[in-house]
């Protein structure tokens, strides 16, 4: 991938889209690294005793695709600054989600090119279950 500079992107552009199919094992391995013990997210039986459709994905690991797909854009020379998240719907393991985003605005502070950005998730059943945004980091040419 050739690297992105400040001054290629527009506000508008649309950033690569990061398509995820979440299984249970991945459920189950999230909960284990981020030592997040609610069982609705991968106890199918607890889930649904819970009133849940069965186990749902973590919110958190959602943003953390939003923090994948936002680095595999910037490329290694540019940073996250900021995220923020509203959830707004369940995901299920064997969801297709796909997360999106949109330049919003960019400007240049103390020499940082800096670009903010709408970011959302949606599944195909076309919910959006996160809605969210964020600020980035991107070099500027010499």
């Amino acid at each position: 991938m050739a690297r992105l500079y400040f001054e290629d992107v527009e506000v508008g552009s649309e950033i690569p889209v990061l398509v995820k199919k979440p299984t249970t094992k991945q459920l189950v391995n999230w909960a284990v690294a981020t030592q997040d013990p609610a069982r609705i997210h991968y106890d199918k039986d607890r889930a649904q005793m819970m009133k849940l459709p069965g186990t749902v994905v973590h919110g958190l690991l959602k943003c953390q695709w939003f923090i994948q797909m936002l680095t595999t854009w910037i490329g290694d020379d540019g940073d996250v600054k900021k995220i923020a998240c509203r959830f707004l719907g369940m995901d299920l393991p064997g969801d297709t989600v796909t997360c999106r985003g949109r330049v919003t605005k960019k400007y240049v502070v103390d020499g940082e090119g800096c670009v903010e950005c709408e970011i959302w998730l949606g599944n195909e059943r076309e919910e959006k279950t996160i809605l969210g945004i964020a600020t980035v980091t991107i070099p500027q040419r010499e």
